[in-house]
């Protein structure tokens, strides 16, 4: 599948995996609607994130890493909330995540993401 072609798939990662997706994005000038440390901080060790790319995303001052996908997160939170937020993941490094939900658990993710669900910037305004 090329870049320019999102993936209609939905991905678990850990929040290793997470955070080492967000720093891949800093390096490569890429968005993110939490500042550095910020997943370290708040994001749970121990869950389960989960990736669902939107839509395809390039950025004409970075040729080198365009397009790359936007993908919905679905974040948990240390304290048990569950918040949505933006990630943009290249696409080699979202392929190289391993492809480990059935059918019905990513229906169920994508159903959660596409609900009216608190955002990381609402959370942040009523615990930040």
């Amino acid at each position: 599948m090329a870049p320019s072609e999102i993936p209609r798939t939905v991905k678990a990662v850990n929040t290793t995996q997470l955070i080492h997706l967000d720093e891949e994005a800093t390096v490569c000038g890429l968005s993110r609607q939490h500042g550095g440390g910020w997943l370290a901080e708040y994001a749970d060790p121990e869950a389960t994130h989960y990736l669902w790319p939107a839509l395809v995303h390039s950025l004409n001052h970075r040729p080198e890493h365009s397009p790359h996908w936007r993908c919905m997160l679905l974040l948990a939170l240390r304290e048990g909330q569950q918040v949505f937020s933006l990630l943009d993941v290249l696409p080699a490094s979202f392929y190289a995540l391993p492809e480990n939900l059935d059918r019905a658990t990513k229906t169920q993710i994508a159903q959660r993401l596409l609900a009216s669900m608190q955002t990381v910037a609402e959370w942040s305004e009523h615990h930040g």
